[in-house]
């Protein structure tokens, strides 16, 4: 019961305080303003709305945000000479999309996918693991694992057998069902795929499930040693500001209702374990 509170509380209030809601609120509320007659909260309005746009356009805010997301795991880390498996989050795929083409319409996350193959194959006794179903809250019939299965499908990708969750709407869900299917033990080791962006709170989430994993961020987003510049990419730069804000309080939320073992995981501190408890 509170997990489906939770989904729809956090889609919902997600609607009303994304970057962009609010500058269109910012726009309905000065013009109300204006047509009660409240000049001087208009201008208000307005001036805080065009520095927001201004801003937005000009300024990568949003890959400042995202950035030390990104760093709290490196990228192309040492792999182990083995693993019991491979497990990929949801996220690359359009459920849909897809159902309305008749085709797997991947996203800007399609990074997950590609790497989920390449480690596959370099892996090939691992167990492989999808999980993801849908994300809306009306939409629910749409499973992303299912189209999913049906790419991989597709590619030919049917040497090794793949597990697929379908019934998972969020991060959390995502662990607690996997484990739930694959009862891993504390000796096993497993690799997590997910957007480098959102391997922090993914961690967590596995964390807090007693799930020790390997991360392996892909899909990253901001420019390293190139963060301090202006350029105009207003759709660009609201997009990246609306992902990296959500991340953000994300990790918040889960912090707070208790999903994830810590606030901010990262290389030298995964499920509460230092670098130098581990040595």
């Amino acid at each position: 019961m509170m997990d489906n509170v939770f989904f729809v509380a956090s889609k919902l209030i997600w609607a009303v305080i994304s970057p962009d809601s609010l500058i269109v609120l910012l726009g309905i509320g000065a013009w109300l303003s204006l047509m009660f007659g409240w000049q001087k909260l208009s201008r208000r309005l307005l001036s805080v709305c065009a520095l927001l746009l201004l801003l937005v356009g000009f300024v990568p805010l949003g890959e400042w945000l995202i950035a030390p997301l990104e760093n709290r795991f490196a990228a192309n880390t040492a792999l182990p000479a083995e693993t019991d498996g491979i497990i990929v989050l949801g996220g690359a795929i359009s459920p849909t999309h897809s159902q309305i083409w008749n085709q797997v319409e991947l996203g800007s996350a399609a990074d997950r996918l590609t790497n989920f193959l390449y480690l596959a194959k370099l892996y090939p006794t691992a167990q492989l693991v999808f999980t993801g179903g849908s994300g809306s809250v009306t939409q629910q019939q749409f499973k992303e694992a299912e189209f999913a299965q049906f790419l991989f499908e597709q590619l030919g990708v049917t040497e090794q057998a793949i597990i697929y969750e379908s019934e998972s709407r969020n991060t959390f869900e995502n662990a607690q069902n996997s484990k739930k299917l694959l009862s891993p033990s504390e000796q096993q080791n497993w690799i997590l795929i997910t957007s480098a962006f959102h391997m922090p709170r993914s961690v967590g989430v596995f964390c807090q499930h007693e799930w020790v994993v390997t991360p392996y961020p892909v899909d990253h987003y901001s420019k390293k040693r190139n963060l301090l510049r202006i350029d105009f990419n207003f759709a660009g730069n609201l997009s990246l500001l609306g992902t990296a804000v959500k991340e953000w309080i994300g990790l918040i939320a889960y912090r707070v209702t208790g999903r994830t073992d810590q606030f901010l995981p990262g290389d030298g501190n995964q499920c509460g374990i230092t670098e130098n408890e581990s040595a």
